[in-house]
């Protein structure tokens, strides 16, 4: 799997990295490799991507990935990124990349936006 990982071309473009053996995903998701960086999902990787022309752009900073927030109760919660835009004023933005929502990621979502003063979008 390792092998798998550093294989990808100089072209930085996506490669999706076979899956292991056994049953499939949950939720038919592929992991993808961009840049030499291990996403989820081809969503996700595809986000990062955008990301990337928007820093060309000028419009995004810089951004974070799978940023953890702990939660009462021993939880803790992952954002696929957090993002830091170059505008002046302009509060950062909490990302979850998602095919679909799920019953647990909805009452973790509520739950982030109980207790922190930010609220979570959905890409």
């Amino acid at each position: 799997m390792r092998d798998m990982l550093s294989a990808q071309g100089k072209s930085g473009a996506a490669q999706l990295v076979p899956a292991k053996e056994g049953a499939p995903k949950k939720y038919r998701n592929q992991v993808t490799v961009v840049d030499g960086i291990r996403f989820d999902s081809k969503r996700e990787a595809r986000y990062y991507e955008q990301l990337k022309l928007r820093k060309q752009a000028g419009e995004v900073s810089y951004w974070l990935r799978q940023v953890p927030v702990h939660l009462p109760g021993g939880t803790r919660y992952v954002l696929d990124f957090l993002v830091f835009f170059t505008e002046p004023g302009r509060d950062p933005e909490y990302v979850d990349v998602k095919g679909r929502e799920t019953p647990v990621f909805r009452l973790k979502k509520r739950e982030v936006e109980h207790h922190y003063p930010f609220r979570i979008v959905l890409a």
